[in-house]
């Protein structure tokens, strides 16, 4: 399985990026999909999970400002971000795991996975937004 991530930029605040994951060698439905982010010197963090069966969980930092959908046409997952904050700067990742028949594992207090339990991963695509 190949992910790759698409859409990075910089942004002003308040303002709207679409990133995109295309996935080769994979049929995304049957996966537990999330988006991560990380800054240097932090842990990487969910963001965003869907799961086969089209249930998405976002971290409270984003919920109502982030949409996680895919698109099983075209093997693609999206993360749609509006009205972004500087502190939402960092590498975005997108993340597959198929261990668990499409099911997304809740491990954090907020019952998003952990990127320990992912073994699909792209490259990054760095998301920078000023004030």
């Amino acid at each position: 399985v190949q992910l790759m991530e698409s859409g990075g930029g910089s942004v002003q605040a308040g303002g709207s990026r679409r990133l995109a994951c295309s996935a080769s060698g994979a049929t995304l439905r049957h996966y537990c999909l999330a988006w991560f982010r990380q800054n240097p010197g932090t842990e990487r963090e969910a963001v965003a999970t869907i799961e086969s069966g089209g249930t998405a969980n976002y971290a409270d930092s984003v919920k109502g400002r982030f949409t996680i959908y895919q698109d099983d046409a075209v093997e693609t997952l999206y993360l749609q971000m509006n009205s972004l904050k500087p502190e939402d700067t960092a590498m975005y990742y997108c993340a597959g795991n198929d261990l668990h028949s499409g099911y997304c594992v809740a491990a954090t207090s907020e019952g998003l996975p952990t990127s320990a339990g992912f073994p699909f991963w792209g490259q990054g695509t760095q998301v920078t937004v000023s004030s």
